[in-house]
């Protein structure tokens, strides 16, 4: 059967939702479309799999996923891409899904049409790009990628500092006011859970490393590195949360009154358990 109806692949970042929207198409634009439909036009035993797939009853296999692209009729770069997809969803863990998302994200059709998630991706997946961000509310600061380079620490490169500034005067974190200065910006876009679950994690595990490597690194003057292990009751960890959280949004109140800030900071607070969980 004839698939103009059908929706565009790059616009998905979850399979099963395009699963959904497909089956949606499907269902009201051929007649004759039914799961046992589905499941006899792409070799499947089970007639209602595809339900079982959307519904997240079962994950796809390499042999399972080749049946699925056949019941869809993608072919090519649309098929290479569902798969990719597929390997995103279901990776096992933080390296494989960042492998897969980068071959998702290599596609130029899925960045047109999610640019929004691309960015928030590239965001938060390089340590720098928030440093600069900050940096901009320095009263000396200069959107030149050289000067920017050799005021990062630890130091990158021209280029990565010129992609930087391009990245986030495109995404709005930075603005160039009317008279000329730049100035930090606020976001006011939002992007999909996939993305920006994997992009925090990215964030929070490259800052950790950055605070490993500051314990050499930087004087002890110039850093604080600190930690605490303590036993508590279960209805205690969401008192600490909400107090870290309060401790939080107090010092960016304090840091915003300075007038002449020279110096970005990164300020860590973790709390996690060391000792499994229980529910008894």
């Amino acid at each position: 059967m004839a698939q103009d109806w059908k929706p565009d692949i790059f616009e998905f970042l979850d399979y099963r939702e395009y699963l959904r929207a497909y089956y949606a198409a499907a269902k009201s634009s051929v007649p004759a479309f039914s799961y046992r439909y589905f499941s006899r036009r792409a070799g499947f035993s089970s007639p209602n799999y595809l339900k079982l797939v959307t519904d997240g009853q079962r994950s796809l296999t390499p042999g399972s996923t080749r049946k699925m692209l056949k019941g869809l009729g993608l072919e090519g770069e649309e098929a290479r891409f569902f798969a990719d997809l597929v390997d995103f969803a279901q990776a096992s863990d933080a390296e494989k899904k960042n492998e897969a998302y980068e071959r998702v994200a290599a596609s130029q059709q899925f960045r047109r049409a999610r640019k929004i998630d691309h960015s928030m991706f590239e965001y938060l997946s390089r340590w720098y790009l928030p440093a600069i961000r900050e940096m901009a509310g320095r009263s000396d600061f200069r959107d030149d990628p050289t000067w920017i380079a050799g005021q990062v620490f630890p130091p990158i490169t021209p280029i990565q500092a010129r992609d930087a500034l391009q990245l986030l005067f495109e995404m709005g974190l930075l603005i160039r006011g009317d008279d000329g200065v730049v100035h930090r910006g606020e976001p006011t876009w939002t992007t999909g859970h996939e993305v920006r679950s994997l992009a925090i994690g990215n964030y929070h595990r490259q800052m950790l490393q950055r605070a490993a490597d500051s314990i050499e690194a930087v004087p002890r003057e110039m850093r604080d590195v600190s930690a605490l292990t303590v036993v508590v009751e279960e209805d205690t960890v969401g008192e600490l949360k909400e107090r870290i959280h309060a401790f939080r949004e107090s010092l960016i109140e304090r840091c915003e009154r300075d007038e002449r800030r020279k110096h970005v900071y990164q300020i860590g607070i973790q709390l996690f358990p060391l000792s499994k969980w229980s529910d008894s």
